[in-house]
C-alpha cells in the first residue's frame, strides 16, 4: 500500500503539504524496496531520513504554531515528542533485527498514525493559520 498525500489529506499550507509529501515518499521507498526484497540495502538511509526529516517537519509545524498563537500547541507537541519517541522505536528495531513481518508491520503502523494524525490535527493547524494572518 502506497502512502500519498490525498485531497482529504491536504492541509492548504504549502510547507506542511510538502512535507508531508516528502515523508510519505520516504516511507514509500522503504516499503517498495522491502517489497522487492532490497529493504535491507534501503533501511539505514531511510531510518536516517525519516528521524530527521520528522524532527524537522514538527520543528517547522510548531514554529507555525507558535507564530499564529495556536491554542492546541501544547497538545500538538504532546503528540510530536511521542510520535518521535515511536519513529525512533521502529527504526532502532529496524536496525537491530532487519526486515521482515513484524517490522514492515511497525513502519506501517508509524505511517497510519501520521496519516490520522494529518487528516485531524495537521488540517486544524493549517486552517489556523490561514486565519490567523
Amino acid at each position: 500500500m502506497a502512502y500519498e498525500v490525498t485531497k482529504d489529506l491536504e492541509t492548504g499550507n504549502t510547507l506542511i503539504d510538502s512535507e508531508h509529501r516528502q515523508l510519505f515518499q520516504a516511507i514509500n521507498n522503504l516499503l517498495d524496496a522491502c517489497s522487492q526484497g532490497k529493504g535491507r540495502a534501503q533501511i539505514q538511509s531511510t531510518i536516517q531520513f525519516l528521524n530527521s526529516y520528522v524532527g524537522k517537519h514538527f520543528s517547522d509545524e510548531e514554529r507555525l504554531q507558535v507564530e499564529s498563537k495556536y491554542p492546541d500547541y501544547p497538545a500538538h507537541k504532546r503528540f510530536h515528542e511521542g510520535y518521535k519517541q515511536k519513529m525512533a522505536q521502529v527504526t532502532n528495531e529496524l536496525a537491530a533485527n532487519g526486515v521482515n513481518i513484524s517490522s514492515v508491520g511497525k513502519v506501517n503502523e508509524a505511517a497510519g498514525i501520521l496519516v490520522t494524525h494529518i487528516r485531524t490535527e495537521d488540517k486544524r493547524l493549517a486552517q489556523h493559520v490561514k486565519s490567523a494572518k
